[in-house]
């Protein structure tokens, strides 16, 4: 099986922590879905044989998009491939949750919708610069039930400096009681080309200690856990049956295809992305030409890559797959490496699969970085 990533670069404003690829500037969004509809056609070939299980539309703000150009896009996607749906999600904003565009969304078979909620406090939102209020975040998911959602994931942010925890153990509780089944949850990270980045710079943001955020994502997991949640990759969080099924194949190494600005492929053996830059990408399209660029990597790279993505999953490293693939066995290579995280209470090694422990999460970058060959 295989999935298709749609890249939407477009939002009404810039969010002071975003480094994505985006523009404010909504006047050539016409002309991209168009070129969209385009790329499909192009690159229809790369999934030749494979089945289009999964579709999804990323951003920037893809819920910005009308009715007319979202059904063109899925129109492209179904004349181009051959689909067999199981999941189509749309990223979506708060604010943009009306009901006509909730029972748009449902008409067109979009079935799963990803809430960029990010905080339940007004303070935060606004330090953010979130186009949406806290009431608007409330509601988000009453009112995508009342129009026929059953699948949600909600986006939140740990992090943020203050004196306590109390900021973050209220907006987890309250996502917890909106039981969206799906809760992706990112550290807030200092970007050097945001706003962000600029203020930490200049001294007049500082970013909280990485014990603090340490202790947020540790009470994150207890939480989760406590409410019936499996924290299946380090930053996601579903209940059985809940968990998102096109960024599941992400880490288990499923062929995918980009489309649009910036937006990443692979075909299950190369990797490769489009230009992140709007112009080019619709200079090009337009004269019927691609953006694409692939990934020069060395079977070392694609290794290392294996032992970072598998190791944040709960299903972590299959040895004798990797072996196949790259002929290291790691169990040998890695011996005193394995054994110094097993000790320390971060690594379990079962059978010929190594996985992190809880612990070991908060560490997985660094775990994976010593096992690299």
């Amino acid at each position: 099986m295989a999935g298709i990533y749609i890249h939407i670069p477009f939002c009404r404003q810039a969010c002071h922590y975003c480094d994505f690829h985006f523009s404010t500037n909504l006047s050539r969004m016409s002309e991209l879905v168009d070129c969209l509809n385009l790329e499909l056609e192009i690159r229809k070939h790369e999934l030749a044989g494979e089945k289009i299980r999964t579709v999804y539309f990323g951003g920037g703000t893809p819920s910005l998009l009308s009715r007319i150009q979202l059904e063109a896009i899925l129109s492209s996607v179904k004349t181009n491939f051959h689909c067999e749906l199981e999941e189509v999600t749309l990223e979506a904003n708060p604010d943009d949750l009306m009901p006509t565009r909730l029972e748009e969304w449902k008409a067109l078979g979009i079935d799963r919708l990803s809430l960029g909620i990010q905080s339940f406090q007004p303070e935060i939102l606004h330090f953010y610069n979130r186009s949406h209020s806290a009431d608007q975040a409330l509601k988000a998911l009453e009112i995508s039930r009342k129009a026929g959602f059953e699948k949600f994931s909600i986006d939140l942010i740990y992090g943020f400096p203050h004196s306590d925890h109390s900021l973050w153990r209220r907006d987890l509780q309250l996502a917890l009681e909106q039981d969206p089944g799906h809760i992706s949850a990112y550290s807030l990270t200092v970007e050097p080309k945001t706003a962000l980045g600029n203020w930490t710079k200049k001294g007049k943001f500082i970013p909280a200690e990485e014990d603090f955020v340490a202790e947020q994502l540790e009470w994150l997991q207890e939480e989760t856990q406590r409410a019936g949640y499996v924290q299946y990759e380090i930053s996601n969080f579903g209940k059985p049956g809940k968990w998102a099924l096109h960024n599941t194949n992400y880490w288990r190494g499923v062929p995918y295809l980009g489309i649009g600005p910036s937006a990443h492929s692979f075909d299950g053996k190369s990797r490769g992305a489009n230009l992140a830059s709007n112009a080019k990408y619709l200079a090009a399209l337009g004269s019927g030409n691609l953006v694409y660029e692939i990934e020069e990597d060395t079977p070392g790279d694609r290794a290392n890559e294996l032992i970072l993505t598998s190791l944040r999953t709960v299903w972590g490293l299959d040895l004798e797959v990797f072996a196949e693939k790259f002929g290291i066995w790691l169990k040998e290579e890695k011996k005193r490496e394995i054994r110094k995280f097993e000790q320390a209470g971060w690594l379990i090694q079962e059978g010929n699969t190594l996985s992190l422990t809880p612990s070991g999460m908060l560490l997985a970058d660094s775990i994976a970085a010593e096992l690299f060959v």
